[in-house]
């Protein structure tokens, strides 16, 4: 990574080789803000209850209009796997137990399948309001 130093004892920062390197560097530091974010992602994932219990992500979703609606649009079997982990995750609770660490949700098993329902949800709700302002 450059820094400040670096970047000012550059010769000339109209000449292009400069401006390249100046270009690397930024980009050198958004790969690494990236990284970060990706770890921090990682980090607090595995410092969050509800994987201990068998839940995805988008099970702890507030339950608003969009998130209802989207749910009810859910395939069958979609909607199954998610009120089957919801029970257990609840059940598990009023125990005061969780699951074996070998059945807990990791970060790379963590799937957002309501996501691209919610997003359809929210795209035909903007067009209502848009309609309903005309």
């Amino acid at each position: 990574m450059a820094t400040v130093l670096e970047l000012e004892s550059l010769p000339d920062k109209n000449n292009p080789l400069s401006r390249l390197y100046i270009v690397k560097m930024a980009a050198a530091r958004q790969v690494a803000s990236s990284g970060l974010r990706q770890t921090l992602s990682k980090f607090l994932f595995n410092r969050a209850y509800y994987p201990q219990l068998g839940l995805l992500t988008d099970d702890t979703l507030r339950e608003t209009e969009v998130v209802t609606e989207a749910i009810r649009r859910l395939p069958d079997n979609l909607y199954d796997e998610r009120m089957f982990r919801i029970t257990r995750a609840l059940h598990l609770s009023l125990k005061k137990e969780t699951l074996p660490k070998a059945e807990w949700t990791t970060f790379e098993t963590d799937v957002k399948y309501l996501t691209p329902f919610v997003e359809e949800v929210e795209r035909e709700f903007q067009e209502k309001r848009e309609w309903a302002a005309k």
